[in-house]
């Protein structure tokens, strides 16, 4: 039985479906998308994990462009074996919620160790810093458009998300503010 996909390979394996690509143009369309916001995709990790992906059998080499002087770029596509894993895994990631690792949670595990006033106004920060986030992906989305469905359902996800802490965030400030 192959090795489980994480995360990281099921999103190249994706990217490289619907069209194949080279490192350069993935980096480009993981910046476009704001899936730097949900993805544990750094820039030098994109060649790791086609490297990865490559020598499980999962993509192959279909063409070299070229890059810069020197830089000839290496375009992938998808294999049969790499289609059906991904389906595999996106079908489970799609069906499974799955536990939450938001930093956050710590701060709110941690809360007694600052005082009352600082909690307020670390939440404060937070919500500016959400609204601020939350006009970031709506721009990124609008600049983009027409998306594809599942694209723009990316968006969309993280948008009622931002919304839903931004309510998290006013209520908790509310209920603060009463015990003060």
């Amino acid at each position: 039985m192959p090795a489980e996909l994480t995360e990281s390979e099921v999103t190249v394996l994706g990217l490289i479906a619907e069209r194949p690509r080279h490192g350069f143009d993935l980096e480009k369309v993981i910046d476009e998308r704001g899936m730097r916001q949900w993805t544990q995709i750094g820039f030098s990790s994109i060649y790791y994990l086609l490297g990865k992906l490559e020598k499980r059998g999962l993509i192959e080499e279909v063409a070299v462009e070229a890059g810069g002087p020197g830089r000839p770029r290496r375009v992938y596509a998808i294999t049969v074996a790499g289609r059906a894993a991904a389906a595999e895994r996106t079908a489970q990631l799609l069906a499974e919620p799955s536990a939450t690792t938001a930093p956050v949670l710590v701060g709110m595990a941690n809360w007694p160790l600052i005082p009352p006033a600082e909690s307020v106004a670390a939440l404060r920060r937070r919500s500016d810093a959400l609204v601020r986030k939350k006009a970031e992906v709506l721009a990124a989305r609008d600049a983009q458009q027409p998306l594809p469905v599942f694209v723009d359902a990316v968006f969309e996800y993280s948008v009622v998300m931002l919304d839903a802490e931004l309510s998290w965030v006013a209520r908790t400030l509310t209920s603060l503010e009463r015990k003060r």
